[in-house]
C-alpha cells in the first residue's frame, strides 16, 4: 500500500509540473507566461536602432544600453513591421511549424546581431531575409507572438501546413482542456482510493 501511494504522489508531481512548466503544444494555446509579448517587443521590435550595419561600436553601444549582453545572438525587426509581425501568429500570415511555432508566409528582411556574451563586445552585424519562426500564445485574447526563434537552414513554410489559428477563428481551446484531463483523472483516481 505504501508504494501505491508513493506510485500515487510521485504520478501527481509529474503532471503537476508538466502543467506548470510545460511549453504550449500548438500555436494559439493561452500562455503561461503573461509577460511574453512585452519581452518580445523589447528583445524584436525596439526603436533607435542603429542605422548602420558597420559600425560594431554604435551596435554595440544600443546594445549596451538597452539590455541584452547576456544574449549571444539578436534579432531586430523594424517597428513600422509591428502588425505585419503580430500576423505571423494568424492563419493569414503564418503557417504552423511544430510544437506552439509558426513559421510566416512571407519572408522579413531584420538585422542579426551576433556578440561576445557578457562582453557586448560584437562580432557581426548583418542583414537577413528570411520567414519569421515565432512561438505564438494567446494573451488578452489575442494571439500574438512570444518568442523569436532562429531559422538557421533558411526554412519556408510547408504548403500542406494549417494556418496559425487565431482563438477568434476557432483556436486550440478544445487543445488546453485535453491537457488538464491526465491531471483531473489523477485527483479522482487518489479520491477514489484514499477518501481524500
Amino acid at each position: 500500500m505504501a508504494a501505491f501511494r508513493s506510485f500515487i504522489t510521485l504520478t501527481l508531481c509529474v503532471l503537476l509540473g508538466r502543467q506548470t512548466f510545460a511549453k504550449n503544444d500548438s500555436p494559439c494555446e493561452r500562455s503561461k507566461w503573461n509577460n511574453g509579448f512585452n519581452t518580445f517587443l523589447k528583445r524584436h521590435i525596439r526603436s533607435g536602432l542603429p542605422t548602420t550595419l558597420d559600425d560594431k561600436s554604435e551596435w554595440m553601444s544600443y546594445i549596451r544600453n538597452n539590455g541584452g549582453c547576456d544574449r549571444p545572438t539578436q534579432s531586430f525587426l523594424h517597428p513600422k513591421e509591428l502588425d505585419r509581425v503580430k500576423a505571423v501568429c494568424t492563419s493569414a500570415g503564418g503557417s504552423t511549424y511544430k510544437e506552439n511555432l509558426c513559421i510566416s508566409r512571407q519572408p522579413f528582411t531584420f538585422v542579426t546581431v551576433r556578440s561576445e556574451p557578457g562582453t557586448c563586445g560584437i562580432r557581426n552585424v548583418r542583414q537577413e531575409t528570411k520567414h519569421l519562426i515565432l512561438a505564438c500564445e494567446v494573451l488578452e485574447n489575442q494571439c500574438v507572438p512570444v518568442h523569436f526563434e532562429g531559422n538557421p537552414e533558411n526554412l519556408k513554410p510547408s504548403n500542406n501546413a494549417r494556418g496559425c489559428q487565431d482563438p477568434r477563428t476557432g483556436g486550440r481551446a478544445a487543445g488546453l482542456r485535453m491537457t488538464w484531463l491526465p491531471l483531473v483523472s489523477a485527483l479522482l483516481l487518489l479520491l477514489l482510493v484514499y477518501g481524500f
